[in-house]
């Protein structure tokens, strides 16, 4: 339950069930920048022409929203005008792109910019801003040290994350420091903020609605129904935008889910009707139920009902315990999903004191 005196009982992701019984042992991540790598997979070819620069750029302990805002200065341009498709963690070595509106004006020198920290890898003109989520994925080359676990145990859950897939929480970078952002979002749903970035607005807004969908999947997983459609669930097709109801879930309907076909889905909240019904809506209903609030300042600021799957199958999965007392691991995750919650199923993983 949240430490915060007011709003309705959010649980913190440490509190929210596991799919698998629980951490295979323990280590330490992030014990140099270069044991948490990261690299975005575009997922489109950059048109060659247009009013935007899109940059690749490899970055260092370095903050995206820092960045970005460094990126505007030296181009001359308003900081709305520069985009990208996600934040990403700033103790690690990100490879991440920007776009950057251009629009009758010169590629700006942005030898200033760089050092040791930070590398521009590529350039290419595009004819649109990059948006949040407009990724394929990301791929990780992740190393946990001090590693502490019966190798026999760790390869078995390695083997059942590979094979049946994670929940797909979000994971605790949504969430802000110590979770500050729900605190926010609850001010703001109260009417309680003065006015404040429209960036940072949103960064709240994400966060209430991340946590209510969480709350949802902890109750599935619960029920032992995060692998399997309920009645009335709505489900999403594999590597696709495709989704539709379940209704009852007949034998074919559960073959093609536990082939990892299709996945069960929880709600992101916002207007409109709820696009599931039946046990899966009233599974729902009981888990939201002591969030009217946040429900009602979701759909107050225009957003729309949609669906996230419920667990995530991470592509290319490897690993390596080649290193004594350390464990490699590389692996791809659609946008949207986090590595730290993989972690979280694998292990007891804190991160490196600084």
């Amino acid at each position: 339950m949240s430490d915060a005196a007011e709003g309705p009982p959010w649980r913190r992701l440490s509190q929210l069930p596991y799919a698998f019984g629980g951490p295979a042992g323990r280590g330490v991540i992030r014990a140099t920048a270069e044991d948490f790598q990261v690299d975005e997979l575009l997922g489109f070819t950059p048109d060659g022409e247009g009013e935007h620069l899109l940059l690749q750029i490899r970055k260092r302990h370095t903050n995206t929203l820092w960045l970005a805002r460094q990126l505007a200065r030296v181009a001359g341009i308003p900081a709305r005008d520069v985009g990208y498709a996600g934040l990403k963690d700033r103790h690690a070595v990100t490879t991440q792109w920007f776009s950057i509106h251009l629009a009758g004006r010169a590629e700006p020198d942005w030898s200033p910019l760089l050092s040791g920290q930070i590398e521009l890898l590529s350039r290419q003109r595009h004819r649109r801003k990059l948006r949040t989520g407009a990724l394929l994925g990301n791929r990780f080359h992740l190393w946990v040290r001090a590693l502490q676990a019966d190798p026999r145990q760790l390869l078995a859950r390695l083997e059942q994350l590979r094979r049946r897939g994670l929940p797909n929480y979000f994971g605790e970078q949504r969430f802000g420091h110590d979770y500050a952002n729900l605190q926010q979002a609850q001010a703001l749903f109260e009417r309680r903020l003065g006015r404040i970035e429209r960036r940072q607005r949103g960064l709240y807004i994400s966060a209430a609605r991340s946590q209510l969908f969480n709350q949802v999947l902890g109750a599935r997983i619960e029920q032992a129904s995060w692998e399997r459609p309920l009645t009335g669930d709505q489900m999403l097709v594999t590597g696709s935008r495709s989704q539709f109801p379940a209704g009852q879930p007949e034998p074919l309907l559960q073959r093609r889910c536990r082939g990892l076909e299709i996945h069960p889905s929880g709600p992101l909240w916002g207007r409109g009707r709820p696009l599931v019904s039946g046990e899966a809506l009233a599974l729902e209903e009981a888990a939201l139920r002591p969030f009217g609030a946040w429900r009602d300042g979701l759909e107050h600021v225009g957003l729309q009902q949609q669906r996230r799957a419920l667990r995530v199958l991470p592509g290319e999965l490897s690993w390596d315990l080649s290193q004594a007392g350390s464990l490699g691991l590389e692996f791809t995750l659609p946008a949207g999903s986090y590595a730290t919650v993989l972690l979280r199923e694998l292990l007891e993983a804190r991160a490196a004191q600084p």
